[in-house]
């Protein structure tokens, strides 16, 4: 089932200030910080051209997860993973095909080491450092070291001025935006249980973030 961001905002309270698009002027120094943290940048107007730089940087023949990620669904890579015209090896589709539980929740842990790992975040200092969270771990545990390369697309509504307004978007826009669709895909309450605050990236070329022009997830 696709979900998308406008199917839970008349339903969550949220600060609407710190989900608002930055002026351009912002969003190039941000991605300037971002390059001198050592993550790669990249910077497009659409959704389409999200998925156009995606592929760039993926080579034919790779495995490919992703973690959950609204931003994924709203610009079309989670479809296009599962039923597009690529070449790499999709392991959510390989994952969701196990029948056994337990044998599924291995092959998850394993997905966390894929050649390219892609998810979303849920804000961007202008320091450039990224800010995420979990309640169980799934889509942030591959950042920090466990993938071999990680490709991050967000849209610029994530971008806020200081790591304390990162940490307040992350509680007061993306946690009640990710509860209501918990609550409606699992029928339980999500939780801000693992937090990740990725600062900078010391190997070279594993990090992409890709900046969409575009008000897009949580």
């Amino acid at each position: 089932m696709s979900q998308q961001k406008s199917d839970y905002e008349s339903d969550a309270d949220i600060d609407t200030t710190l989900d608002d698009l930055p002026d351009e002027e912002t969003v190039q120094a941000t991605a300037e910080r971002l390059r001198d943290n050592g993550f790669n940048v990249i910077v497009v107007d659409t959704g389409d051209q999200a998925v156009d730089a995606i592929q760039s940087q993926i080579p034919a023949g790779a495995s490919v997860m992703n973690g959950h990620s609204t931003t994924l669904e709203e610009i079309g890579f989670t479809e296009y993973l599962s039923d597009g015209d690529h070449e790499w090896e999709s392991l959510p589709d390989e994952i969701w095909g196990i029948d056994d539980d337990a044998k599924r929740q291995a092959a998850r842990r394993e997905s966390q080491t894929a050649e390219y790992f892609l998810g979303g975040i849920n804000a961007i200092a202008e320091s450039g450092a990224l800010v995420a969270a979990d309640r169980s771990g799934s889509r942030i545990g591959a950042y920090p070291f466990a993938a071999g390369n990680v490709i991050i697309v967000s849209g610029t509504n994530k971008i806020v001025p200081s790591l304390d307004d990162a940490l307040d978007r992350l509680e007061s826009v993306a946690y009640p935006l990710e509860n209501e669709r918990a609550k409606e895909a699992y029928g339980v309450e999500s939780a801000i249980a693992k937090q990740l605050i990725f600062r900078q990236e010391l190997e070279e070329d594993r990090t992409t973030v890709v900046l969409v022009r575009e008000a897009l997830g949580y």
